[in-house]
Order: structure tokens, then C-alpha cells, then sequence
């Protein structure tokens, strides 16, 4: 059983890269991806701790791109942390973050929240700062009693706490992992908010940039989308991969490995991922 897809304390989860790693080999999994927001600072300390052991740790990243209505991410694997293209790619978005929460501060002050910087920074463990952060602000406050009400009532998209922020394009994204030697993937393509048509032909549209990869086993996923993101995948020559975006307590009913309890990521995708790195066999 592998994981693909999880957050550390570098961005918006609560379990530091060595404690992921331990969670992980507790779990009985066999592989894990280190896929934090924007980032690869905790990826040197995620390799070295899976060092030695049975586990294999794959070193990620996830981006945020542009995209309307929903949300769209795209994962990396297998990239190199110090690649400059990358790092000035991820430099650009962490700038644009700083911008965008400055903007929720000042918007959740207006709103009468008294809540502070200092507060906000408090909880994130590294150089991201994300809209989870401001959340766990507000429940120390007391102004909301856990993070589903803070988005609802004020950080998701259309709520009265909420920014834009700069983000690069798709095509942008999947080039800056493929120029740091990774393998891009399509993460959670329910959050595009996309009927299947247009679902379709945003993929095939990706693929074309150099998409590798869908996300199809994710703890948010029906049974029916499961088969559906599957049958996409297979029909547009992409590896069917998933993982459960751990956060650790931030998201406390979700479990490394295995999400709500029923996810199962079958272990033959990490290969199939790997033959998909640029220059792989050639």
C-alpha cells in the first residue's frame, strides 16, 4: 500500500517530515510522497529520514494553477529539490501567498475578527503560510469551532475572508516539474468543478503540456468518480495514481494510507509512475 499524495509541517500539515516518515512506516506502507504546498524545504529531512529503511520516501511538491471555476493542483514526482527553475517557479508563488494572506488579514479584521500576524504564523511550522493556518487562528480564538466552519463562513472561495493570489498557469506548472527531471499528476480532479466533457477536454488539453498522471484514488472521490477518473485515465494514457493528502491533525479523519478507511492505492502505480520520468529508458 502507497500514499502519494501528503502535507508535512513545511506547508499545512501538523506532522514534521521525520514523523510522517514514522507514521508511514507504522501505517504498513510501502511508499510515500512528501507533496507539500509550494514548496520543498522539508524534502532534504524527509529523505534522510526514510534513509535505511523499507520504506521508500518520493520526494514531491504541489502547485496551485490557475483555473475557474474551481481549483485545480498538480503534483510532482520524483523532481529535484534544488533544480533553479524550480525553485524560482516556487519562490514566485510562496511571494504571491504573502501578498494574499496580508489581503485575508486585513479582510477578516474588517469583519471585526481580532486576530493578528503573529497568531496566524504561530501555526504554520515553515515558510508557507496557507489559508489552514488562519483557520486554526480562529479556533484558538474562538470565533469558529473547527476548520470546515472557518472556510465555510469565511476563507473559501466567495466568503468575505477570502483572496485571490498569484498563481502560475497549468502549463507553466507541468513544465516547471518536468524541467526539475518529476512526473506531473492531475490531483483531485473533483475540485475542478467540471462537467465530463469539459473535464475531458481540460485533460486531454494537460496531456498535450505533458501531463503524465490522474489522481483517481482519493478519500473525496465516490465509487462512481473513482471509475470514471479511472476510465479517463486509461482512455488518455495516464497513470491512474492517489494518495490521501494527510495533514495530520488539521484533517484528523483522514488516516495516512488509507483516508476515510476504504482508500487503497495499488502499489504497481509507483513503477508505472516512473516510467514516465523525462528521459526514462531512453
Amino acid at each position: 500500500m502507497i500514499d502519494l499524495h501528503t502535507h508535512s509541517t513545511f506547508s499545512d500539515g501538523t506532522l514534521t517530515p521525520e514523523e510522517l516518515v514514522a507514521a508511514a512506516e507504522q501505517a504498513g506502507l510501502t511508499a510515500v510522497a512528501l507533496t507539500d504546498h509550494d514548496t520543498t524545504a522539508g524534502v532534504e529531512r524527509f529523505l534522510a529520514a526514510g534513509a535505511g529503511r523499507p520504506l521508500r520516501c518520493i520526494a514531491g511538491v504541489e502547485l496551485s494553477a490557475e483555473h475557474h471555476p474551481g481549483t485545480l493542483h498538480v503534483l510532482g514526482y520524483f523532481i529535484q529539490p534544488a533544480n533553479a527553475a524550480l525553485q524560482d517557479g516556487l519562490d514566485r508563488l510562496r511571494t504571491g501567498r504573502a501578498v494574499r494572506n496580508r489581503e485575508i488579514l486585513r479582510r477578516l479584521n474588517e469583519l471585526g475578527l481580532p486576530l493578528t500576524w503573529e497568531e496566524v504564523v504561530a501555526y504554520a511550522g515553515g515558510e508557507v503560510v496557507g489559508r489552514p493556518h488562519f483557520a486554526l487562528a480562529l479556533i484558538a480564538r474562538g470565533c469558529v469551532v473547527d476548520k470546515e466552519e472557518a472556510f465555510a463562513r469565511y476563507l473559501a472561495r466567495g466568503q468575505p475572508g477570502y483572496a485571490e493570489r498569484f498563481r502560475l498557469t497549468p502549463a507553466a506548472s507541468l513544465q516547471l516539474i518536468r524541467d526539475a527531471g518529476g512526473v506531473p499528476v492531475l490531483a483531485h480532479p473533483h475540485t475542478l468543478d467540471l462537467g465530463r466533457k469539459e473535464l475531458r477536454k481540460l485533460i486531454m488539453e494537460l496531456r498535450a503540456q505533458g501531463l503524465e498522471g490522474l489522481e483517481v484514488y482519493y478519500p473525496e472521490h465516490s465509487p462512481a468518480q473513482v471509475r470514471q477518473y479511472r476510465d479517463l485515465a486509461q482512455g488518455l494514457n495516464l497513470v491512474p495514481t492517489g494518495g490521501s493528502d494527510f495533514h495530520g491533525a488539521l484533517s484528523p479523519y483522514i488516516k495516512l494510507g488509507r483516508g476515510f478507511g476504504t482508500l487503497q492505492v495499488p502499489d504497481e502505480v509507483l513503477a508505472k509512475l516512473e516510467e514516465r520520468k523525462p528521459g526514462f529508458g531512453r
